[in-house]
C-alpha cells in the first residue's frame, strides 16, 4: 500500500491538459481561466464625479463664495463647455467633470437659488483640487491583466466585462465518464430485485465532478462480466478521464483491473494505506487499445489540443458509498483542479479543536465523517464506510495520520471542509 501524498502524486503524474476553449462571458462564471485577460481602454475612461454636487475650480472655493451655475454634466451626458473663474457646473455621480473644473462640491453644501450657487461649507472641510474626482485609469489602464489560471467569481466577470471583452478563453472541462459496477446495482427510480441495491455512488460523485468543473457522464451500469466491462469501456472511449466505481478489490467478481488491463492499462498504483478507500487503483488506457479507447478528439475547442500521449486517464474507486465519495473528496477533485490548469496540489487543510477525545489511530490515513459546530469538531460515533446517512450528516472530514495517538477533548487536528 502507498500513502495518499504518493497516490496524488501517482496521479497528478497522469494528468493531461484538456485543451482551451472560447466561451461567451456570461457562460464564464466558475470556468478556469486558460489565458490572460488584457485591458485595453482606461477605466473609467475620464475624470468622473464620485459624487452629486457641483464641479468648481478649487481657486473659487471660500464659504460663503457665489457661483454661477453654466450647465450640467450627467452620466452619458457631459457638459461640452469650459469651466472658467466664478462659475460652476451641476454634476452626478459618474459624469466626467468638465474642462476647467477640478474639484467637487457636494450638493449638500450648496444652496442654490436660479443660476448662483452658493457655498455653505468651510474651506477646512474637504475643499481642495480633486475632492471627490476620480481620476481617468483609476481603476485600471491599459495593459492591466487579470492573470491566469483562475477560477472566474463573478467579480472576475464583472472586470472582464468593464475591460471590454464580450468572451474569454477558458480550460475546456474534462469530460469524465463514471462507470458502476456491480450486477447488484439498479438506477434510481427502479425497483430493486431481491438482492439488488439502488446505484448512488455515481450520482453523488456526478455532482460532486460537476461543481469542480468538469462535465461528468454516467454511464450505463456495467454487469459483473468481462463483456459488459469491456462495453462499459467501449463507451467511455471518447473521455479525458475513465472513474469505475466497484469491482476493484481482489473478490471472485471483481473484474475491474483485469478487464482494464486486457485493454491495455498501464497500472500506476493499486491500494493505499486509508480509510475509508483502500481498494483505489489508476493508471492509463493504451492509446488504441486495438480501437477501443482512442484519443479523444477536442471537438468545438479552438485552442491548444490537450490530446494525450496515450488514452484516457482511469481510476477505479471502491464501492463502498462512503469510500467512493470520500475518495473523490480527496483525489478526484484535486485531479480535476489539475486538468483544467490549476496547482496540482492536495486540498487545504484546516485545523479545529475537538469536541469529544478520539482513540488511538490504526497504521491507514482515516478520513473521520464529522460535523464542525461552533467552531468544535464532533466526530460521528458510527464510522462503517456504508452509511450514507451520516455523511450527509457531516460537513468535515477529520484526517487522522497513520499511528496517531489519542486525541483529549479540545485537541486541534485537521480536517477537510465538505
Amino acid at each position: 500500500m502507498i500513502s495518499v501524498e504518493e497516490a496524488l502524486t501517482h496521479l497528478f503524474s497522469l494528468v493531461a491538459p484538456t485543451g482551451h476553449e472560447t466561451v461567451p462571458l456570461l457562460a464564464a462564471t466558475g470556468r478556469v481561466l486558460a489565458e490572460d485577460v488584457v485591458a485595453g481602454r482606461w477605466q473609467p475612461p475620464f475624470a468622473a464625479s464620485a459624487m452629486d454636487g457641483y464641479a468648481v475650480r478649487a481657486a473659487d472655493c471660500q464659504l460663503g463664495a457665489e457661483l454661477r451655475v453654466i450647465g450640467e454634466s450627467a452620466a452619458g451626458h457631459r457638459f461640452d463647455g469650459v469651466l472658467s473663474p466664478g462659475e460652476a457646473v451641476r454634476i452626478f455621480t459618474g459624469a466626467p467633470v468638465p474642462e476647467g473644473a477640478d474639484t467637487i462640491v457636494i450638493q449638500e453644501n450648496v444652496t442654490r437659488e436660479g443660476a448662483i450657487a452658493t457655498l455653505t461649507q468651510s474651506p477646512g472641510d474637504g475643499f481642495g483640487a480633486g475632492h471627490f474626482i476620480r481620476p481617468a485609469g483609476a481603476d485600471f489602464q491599459p495593459g492591466a491583466r487579470l492573470s491566469a489560471p483562475r477560477v472566474l467569481s463573478p467579480n472576475d466577470i464583472a472586470l472582464i466585462a468593464a475591460m471590454g471583452h464580450g468572451q474569454v478563453r477558458v480550460a475546456r472541462r474534462p469530460d469524465v465518464a463514471l462507470i458502476a459496477t456491480g450486477d447488484e446495482l439498479v438506477p434510481p427510480g427502479s425497483a430493486p430485485g431481491p438482492d439488488q441495491i439502488i446505484a448512488s455512488n455515481s450520482y453523488g460523485l456526478h455532482g460532486l465532478l460537476s461543481a469542480a468543473g468538469a462535465a461528468p457522464r454516467l454511464m450505463p451500469i456495467a454487469g459483473d462480466s468481462e463483456g459488459a466491462l469491456t462495453s462499459a469501456f467501449r463507451f467511455a472511449r471518447e473521455a479525458d478521464l475513465v472513474i469505475t466505481i466497484g469491482g476493484a478489490s481482489v473478490g471472485d467478481h471483481d473484474l475491474v483491473g483485469p478487464v482494464a488491463e486486457k485493454l491495455g492499462l498501464e497500472r500506476r498504483f493499486y491500494k493505499i494505506a486509508m480509510r475509508p478507500g483502500k481498494p483505489l487503483m489508476a493508471g492509463r488506457m493504451a492509446g488504441r487499445m486495438g480501437g477501443q479507447m482512442g484519443e479523444r478528439s477536442d471537438g468545438p475547442s479552438d485552442g491548444p489540443s490537450g490530446h494525450r500521449s496515450g488514452g484516457a486517464m482511469m481510476v477505479g474507486l471502491p464501492g463502498n458509498p462512503v469510500s467512493a465519495m470520500v475518495c473523490g473528496q480527496v483525489f478526484l477533485v484535486p485531479v480535476v483542479r489539475a486538468m483544467l490548469g490549476l496547482p496540482a496540489r492536495a486540498r487545504v487543510q484546516s485545523t479545529a479543536p475537538l469536541a469529544t477525545a478520539l482513540e488511538a489511530n490504526g497504521p491507514r490515513e482515516h478520513y473521520m465523517r464529522a460535523q464542525l459546530c461552533d467552531g468544535l469538531l464532533h466526530v460521528a460515533p458510527r464510522q462503517d464506510s456504508a452509511l450514507l446517512s451520516v455523511l450527509s450528516d457531516a460537513n468535515a472530514l477529520v484526517v487522522r495520520p497513520p499511528h496517531d495517538p489519542a486525541q483529549p477533548a479540545g485537541a486541534p487536528v485537521a480536517y477537510l471542509p465538505l
